[in-house]
């Protein structure tokens, strides 16, 4: 079933708590997926972002963490420094996620995600079971909140990542599923992946994408339905599920975001 319908704060790119309330409500909108680091890192307040969306109505469905040294100049640089893989980063992105979790508990949240970091297909690979290990204890650590984690999909395909969740066998870790990000990243189609993952969907992004031209490169991010993803389909999948998913709305290019959000927003409420 199709749930709540919201937008994710950093699309926005918010200065702070006040600025955010106001493209939120200019996209029409009145629930955000809500970038945690902020105030993990104290430039936003934690009282005072609380109490500002409160008294402004606008609800945060979920939180979303980064980690550290993440380089998205390309997928070369993406692939080495991206979500848990650095070691030198690993007890730090430990540290910053029990900040995060507590913030997040604080919040009264049930549900933060994040990009765990490319996945080897290869379950021989240490670099897989490094991950697992690692993927587990973020998830015991959030688990003692009452939060679960939802992996963001694209870094890796939907076979990889099924094997990953099997192997991690927390009932805290689940999927924050992006149909872009499996075009962007060259992944496999959207439509597919969602299917084979769809037990495991906890959250899903409102994304469109074309895929790259170019071997080893980016696809282009779009504005939704200008895109490669198929959205009828994608939404008969979310009617399908028995529990209520949330979707948040995702625009990381572009420079009429709060437009293109809104354009998104109507056409999700007509599904």
């Amino acid at each position: 079933m199709i749930g709540r319908l919201g937008v994710c704060s950093w699309s926005l790119q918010p200065e702070d708590p006040a600025d955010l309330v106001r493209k939120v409500r200019a996209c029409g909108l009145s629930r955000v997926q809500l970038a945690l680091d902020p105030l993990r890192e104290g430039h936003w307040d934690l009282d005072s972002t609380r109490a500002e969306l409160r008294r402004s109505g606008i609800e945060i469905l979920s939180g979303m963490l980064g980690t550290i040294g993440e380089d998205y100049t390309s997928l070369d640089t993406i692939r080495e420094t991206g979500g848990l893989r650095p070691d030198r980063h690993w007890e730090a992105n430990l540290a910053h996620a029990r900040v995060i979790a507590r913030i997040a508990h604080e919040l009264g949240l049930t549900l933060v995600t994040f990009h765990a970091g490319f996945l080897p297909h290869d379950h021989r690979d240490p670099e897989r079971a490094k991950l697992v290990q690692r993927l587990r204890r973020f998830a015991e650590l959030f688990a003692e909140h009452g939060l679960s984690l939802g992996l963001e999909t694209g870094q890796e395909d939907a076979v990889t990542l099924l094997g990953v969740l099997r192997e991690v066998d927390h009932p805290a870790v689940g999927v924050n599923f992006d149909p872009a990000n499996m075009i962007l990243y060259g992944k496999g189609d959207p439509i597919a992946a969602l299917e084979a993952l769809l037990p495991h969907v906890l959250q899903v992004h409102i994304k469109d994408a074309l895929p790259t031209r170019e071997s080893g490169t980016w696809g282009n991010e779009v504005p939704m339905g200008s895109g490669a993803v198929e959205w009828d389909r994608f939404a008969a999948l979310l009617r399908s599920h028995p529990r209520r998913l949330d979707t948040l709305i995702e625009r990381e290019a572009g420079n009429q975001r709060v437009a293109d959000i809104g354009t998104a927003r109507a056409r999700v409420q007509a599904w």
